[in-house]
């Protein structure tokens, strides 16, 4: 099979797939951002068996169906989604492009889909709920449980959906390719420094007259002065809490009075465990690949999961998506919804909102596509006899 040669121009419409808009990106960016947003952990095989694992599930089609209309819809905690969607948290958006989670929230609210916002992003979490976006919080278990409580009464004051609580990310991941751009932490080396150079665009967008983006969310937590993304980052790393048990779980759910997910399960008896300590869902993750290598890849271990917490608890899952199809593969494996990482980060990294727009349209269009040549015209329908598990 010959090599598709892929579009890198700046017409965001003649991308016509996720794919182009990652090789736009690519020629946007500097090379420690693309490294940064492409990157796993040590020799990567998580981050390519997250894909490898969408290609081993075969779509299987229906004939004589009217599918001349099409529900892409669902519902996530009693409320309709235009797509079983969302936006997945992700940090150091500021430097793909000014404001970045601003522009992600924006989409997302014009697609009718939720944005969960990182707690190590670059804009305050109240100008984002700001925006009418279905705004749900990530967090990070820091060991200062003051200031963390802090953080999430400021997201309930704010009107904030959920609470999503990262519990995959205390040690952090091996991440060879992107370290080796610095010769010390967040400062780059001399070839990154003239590849930044390189990116006129890139710089008028993020650093001028910006500077370097700042860390809204975590005031409290870092020293005065501290709270930019070029010297935080190893700071931030140190508060993360090695002690984290379930037991913080449930002082986390009596703080909480809104829907509460626990990011980053992979095992059905943890999923179990935190169905018991009162969380409202779970998001099945590997953290994209970055964190633990050879470990499975969330959809393979999605149906187990469903299997063992049963029908009714809301589970969201990561790490792969590329296609559109790839959320009706979720959909039949067990779950409500997906969250889009790099994908739409792809999109930002291309042309801001509209690149965000952009990628959701195309996963928009792709997932419609996929449910006609299915045989199965709403999204409500797709179940598990829609697709065979290679063996």
């Amino acid at each position: 099979m010959l090599k598709r040669r892929l579009y890198r121009g700046r017409d965001l419409a003649r991308a016509h797939d996720i794919a182009e808009l990652r090789a736009m990106a690519a020629r946007r960016v500097p090379n420690f951002c693309v490294e940064y947003l492409e990157g796993g952990a040590d020799d990567e095989l998580a981050l390519a068996r997250n894909r490898a694992a969408f290609d081993a599930i075969d779509l299987l089609p229906r004939t004589l169906v009217d599918v001349s209309r099409r529900d892409l819809g669902c519902t996530l905690f009693g409320s309709p989604v235009a797509l079983p969607a969302l936006i997945a948290p992700t940090g150091f958006n500021g430097l793909l492009a000014h404001e970045g989670d601003r522009l992600l929230a924006e989409a997302a609210r014009d697609a009718g889909i939720p944005f969960c916002q990182s707690m190590v992003s670059t804009i305050a979490l109240e100008d984002i709920a700001a925006t009418g976006v279905r705004h749900w919080m990530q967090i990070y278990p820091f060991k200062d449980r003051a200031n963390l409580a802090g953080v999430v009464k400021r997201a309930e004051r704010a009107g904030s959906e959920a609470i999503v609580l990262t519990t995959d990310a205390s040690v952090f991941g091996n991440r060879t390719w992107d370290r080796r751009n610095y010769r010390a932490p967040m400062k780059l080396d001399a070839r990154n420094l003239l590849d930044v150079a390189l990116h006129p665009r890139w710089i008028l967008d993020v650093l001028v007259p910006h500077g370097m983006p700042r860390f809204r969310n975590l005031g409290d937590f870092l020293p005065p002065g501290m709270d930019s993304a070029r010297n935080a980052a190893a700071f931030l790393a140190a508060q993360m809490d090695l002690t984290l048990t379930w037991n913080d779980i449930r002082w986390l759910r009596d703080l909480w009075p809104r829907k509460l997910l626990i990011k980053g399960i992979l095992l059905p008896e943890d999923a179990v465990r935190a169905q018991e300590a009162g969380a409202d869902g779970i998001v099945v993750s590997n953290h994209g690949g970055r964190q633990l290598d050879t470990c499975p890849a969330p959809i393979e271990m999605l149906p187990a999961i469903r299997a063992a917490v049963g029908p009714d608890m809301t589970i969201i899952v990561d790490s792969g998506l590329r296609r559109g199809s790839d959320f009706v593969k979720a959909r039949a494996l067990g779950a409500d919804a997906a969250l889009s990482g790099r994908a739409t980060l792809y999109g930002l990294a291309a042309g801001g909102k509209p690149g965000v727009a952009r990628a959701l349209e195309i996963i928009r269009s792709e997932i419609e596509r996929t449910l006609g040549l299915i045989g199965c015209p709403a999204m409500a329908d797709v179940a598990a006899d829609c697709v065979r598990l290679r063996t």
